[in-house]
């Protein structure tokens, strides 16, 4: 039988077990991956403006080309490889590190609210998440043209991008984990392609391609690639080059502290709106003056 395990009542999106297995072959490939050393570098600005210095730091299935810019912002790391560590079930005592960092990895767990809480539970009070992972419009393109290939080859299109995230609803997830101010920002990044072969080498490089659960299990015969490549080139080509979508979305969250700024209550205010903007207040259903 296989690692992977089942998670009662969480939707299986994803074939975790061939995730590892692409990640740990991509990683012995040791190919450039600038996306990953992109979110990695970004990452590392965010810890630099935070004015501390951590101790233990857990790297949690980082690529390995990519974290070199994070090691100097902690005294000691534990690095989590995908081979070894399952963000699904973290081998770790609670209350372990006071930081943790993800990059790119969080997007294809199955248990995203499940794995998010399990590193909260690994924080020490007030430690600090990092995570970067790909969300929003990533691979859009390729998403819409390889629907119409199959439609108009095969008669329907089978799952061949993965769904991602939106910003939002991962800035809500950070909080339903029991992180304290959590925020979610979103960076864009547009990739223009010489063809279709350069934009899966960058795929295969980062151990991305198609892990589904309910994907089609078929070769992709040479009339859907052809299909495939006409349709991308009809829509997404510009000067030559095709275009492809990257949203990187950064989060940042703390473990609860009680030293932590906290929101007032409501009617807790000192001042009142009206008076902080130099307005007259007008009873609510009173007209107001032109």
């Amino acid at each position: 039988m296989g690692r992977e395990r089942e998670v009662s009542g969480v939707p299986r999106i994803f074939d975790r077990e061939l995730y590892r297995a692409r990640r740990v072959r991509a990683a012995a490939r040791n190919a450039e991956t600038p996306l990953a050393d992109e979110a990695a570098d970004a990452l590392a600005e965010r810890l630099a403006a935070v004015n501390r210095r951590f101790e233990n730091a857990l790297d949690l299935n980082s690529r390995v080309g990519s974290a070199g810019p994070l090691r100097a912002l902690a005294q000691s790391w534990t690095v989590a490889t995908p081979d070894a560590v399952d963000e699904e079930h973290l081998p770790y005592a609670p209350e372990s590190f006071d930081l943790v960092v993800s990059t790119l990895s969080l997007h294809a767990v199955n248990d995203l609210p499940g794995a998010l809480a399990q590193i909260r539970r690994v924080l020490k009070p007030d430690g600090l998440f990092l995570g970067a992972l790909f969300g929003g419009e990533t691979l859009t393109e390729l998403r819409q043209a390889f629907a119409a290939a199959e439609v108009e080859t095969r008669g329907g299109a089978s799952p061949r991008v993965a769904p991602f995230a939106e910003v939002r609803s991962l800035g809500g997830l950070l909080g339903r984990a029991g992180f304290a101010l959590p925020v979610a920002d979103m960076e864009r990044t547009i990739i223009r392609y010489s063809d279709l072969a350069r934009l899966f080498s960058d795929l295969r490089a980062l151990g991305e391609t198609n892990v589904l659960a309910e994907r089609s299990l078929s070769l992709l015969s040479p009339r859907t690639l052809t299909a495939l490549t006409r349709s991308y080139i009809d829509k997404f080509s510009e000067g030559g080059k095709l275009r492809a979508t990257f949203d990187i979305v950064y989060l940042t969250a703390w473990a609860p502290h009680e030293s932590q700024q906290k929101a007032l209550k409501p009617g807790s205010a000192k001042m009142r709106l009206a008076d902080a903007l130099g307005v007259a207040e007008t009873p609510a259903g009173e007209p107001t003056g032109r």
